[in-house]
């Protein structure tokens, strides 16, 4: 279990992360979402160690971490940390060796890992020669090195193909059916929504909503669409039925509750040509709009 407490960073007046917290457990895929300086990158840091927090703490095991764990961490940070004129297997196996594996097996594995994401051409290339997203696949197999007992990935799938987005998809599910807790952090929603086990949306360094999917969607606002075959502007006038949008036939209504729904839907009914009565369950990038404004 990997925890953070209260985290808090300020620079001067600014609060860059302000009383974080949040839990990833075992087994765990947290995705982390918020706008460009809502205090992702800085909190992640501080999880590595890399900052120190103005207050909190952060927690492995149970126990405050210490170097020793977080030595044990895989980490993917914002400055990719890759050096651009040396080849790309030798720089794997050096990192791999900082983790504390053999040479040889450093070289097996990034190998291995190398061939499994279309690079297996490319071992002595310096990395300024590879594409952007090839330099992506090389700093994601860094961060795997060794091991890890946890992952720490500042936007892992910035640049990457759909099908290497499916290669690295792949290689987290196989951490975390380990028993691995992954934490990321990504701008597309989408993906966050596809892959993680429960979601921690950060605004103004604050953390502003946060569970799984279905916990974000149910404190959603209670929403349908009906379509029918007459003019539905006669819903305007329903008592505890407020109207987001109306086009003739089609509205989209967000009633009281459920007793108020079915109220009208019966009155609907019974004016006759109803083709559509559904409730509308709102996007992850529809929930983060709403939360962070």
């Amino acid at each position: 279990m990997l925890e953070v407490k209260d985290l808090t960073r300020s620079y001067g007046d600014v609060l860059a992360a302000d009383g974080i917290s949040f839990e990833v457990a075992p087994g765990h895929m947290v995705g982390f979402v918020g706008g460009n300086g809502a205090g992702k990158t800085t909190t992640m840091r501080m999880i590595m160690g890399v900052l120190a927090p103005t207050s909190g703490e952060v927690r492995w095991q149970g126990a405050p971490a210490t170097a020793q764990d977080r030595s044990r961490f895989g980490y993917m940070p914002e400055e990719r940390g890759l050096y651009p004129k040396q080849p790309v297997l030798g720089q794997l196996v050096y990192l791999g060796q900082l983790h504390g594996m053999s040479a040889t097996a450093a070289r097996s594995t990034a190998t291995e890992l190398l061939g499994r994401f279309g690079l297996g051409d490319r071992l002595t290339s310096k990395v300024e020669t590879l594409s952007l997203g090839n330099q992506q696949r090389a700093q994601i197999i860094a961060s795997v090195l060794g091991d890890p007992v946890a992952l720490i990935l500042d936007e892992p799938f910035s640049g990457l193909d759909p099908a290497a987005v499916d290669q690295m998809s792949e290689l987290l599910r196989e951490h975390t059916a380990r028993g691995v807790p992954v934490l990321f952090s990504s701008h597309q929603l989408e993906l966050v929504d596809r892959l993680c086990d429960s979601i921690v949306v950060l605004h103004q360094g604050k953390v502003v909503a946060r569970g799984t999917s279905e916990d974000l969607r149910g404190n959603a606002p209670l929403r349908y669409r009906l379509t029918a075959t007459i003019d539905t502007g006669w819903v305007r006038g329903v008592p505890g039925v407020r109207v987001i949008d109306l086009d003739g036939p089609s509205v989209l209504l967000e009633p009281a509750d459920e007793v108020v729904a079915e109220r009208l839907l019966a009155d609907a009914v019974a004016r006759g040509g109803v083709r559509e009565f559904s409730r509308i369950r709102p996007t992850l990038s529809e929930i983060y709009r709403e939360v962070a404004a």
